[in-house]
């Protein structure tokens, strides 16, 4: 008896849409990397240690996108970055300008499901759907997180404090060891 495979190829809007995520998602972690940095450099070590988490959650996301291409039938393309910000005004200006990144990130993650729908690719649509609920956290959190800067002010006690809690926080990103 012979057995035909049929040969999954993917559908080529869907494979650009995702291509762009990876993108988004390499520049993410780059992005989050470069506040790392600052961070520490500013002797704000819980913080550094949360954006270095963060990056490499965001690294962790951009993978799961370029294996789930490959597995699909798709080629993914790793993408060059364009240098990312390094310089910022203060702890609010990062996670502001966190918060700005995730709401970015997350209307793309809304315009590839939206993309999957219209080409009828379901397989995408549900694998994306884990996308759309982690962006939901991702927002939460920045916000969150911008909520108790705004109460902290200019009180460099209160920094303090929260770079402290930030760093000893059960504020945690996801696991980026988990199985990609």
């Amino acid at each position: 008896m012979i057995t035909l495979y049929k040969t999954i190829i993917m559908n080529t809007r869907v494979e650009k849409a995702l291509n762009n995520q990876i993108e988004k998602e390499a520049f993410s972690s780059q992005f989050y990397l470069a506040m790392a940095s600052w961070a520490e450099n500013q002797g704000l070590n819980g913080t550094s240690k949360f954006l270095y988490e963060h990056s490499d959650e965001e690294r962790f996301h951009m993978l799961k996108l370029v294996k789930f291409v490959n597995e699909r039938g798709g080629k993914a393309i790793i993408p060059a970055i364009g240098l990312p910000q390094n310089n910022f005004d203060g702890i609010a200006d990062v996670f502001q300008k966190l918060l700005d990144h995730e709401l970015i990130v997350t209307d793309s993650i809304n315009e590839l499901v939206d993309i999957c729908l219209q080409e009828k690719d379901y397989t995408t649509h549900n694998f994306i759907q884990w996308y759309v609920s982690e962006q939901l956290e991702e927002e939460a959190l920045a916000r969150t997180i911008m909520d108790k800067i705004k109460l902290i002010g200019n009180d460099k006690g209160g920094l303090y404090l929260f770079d402290r809690d930030l760093e000893n926080s059960s504020i945690q990103v996801s696991n980026p060891n988990a199985t990609v």
